[in-house]
């Protein structure tokens, strides 16, 4: 996912993009200790993707105030 794509969404669809993907780090991790994850680099990605949702939530927060 990149920057761009997310800048154009809104506060509430960043939230609930946050939540799914937090929600899905949780199914990962707790695919890995079961040991039944098929790609370990796919749970690198969804932090990325976390932290970049995170920016563009304070980007938008900065540029209101």
């Amino acid at each position: 996912m990149k920057a761009s794509e997310l800048k154009s969404l809104t506060e509430n669809e960043l939230n609930d993009k946050e939540n799914d993907l937090r929600k899905e780090l949780f199914n990962l991790r707790f695919r890995a200790v079961r040991g039944d994850l098929q790609n370990p680099m796919r749970i690198r990605a969804v932090k990325r993707d976390i932290a970049r949702v995170l920016t563009v939530k304070r980007e938008k927060q900065l540029n209101r105030a």
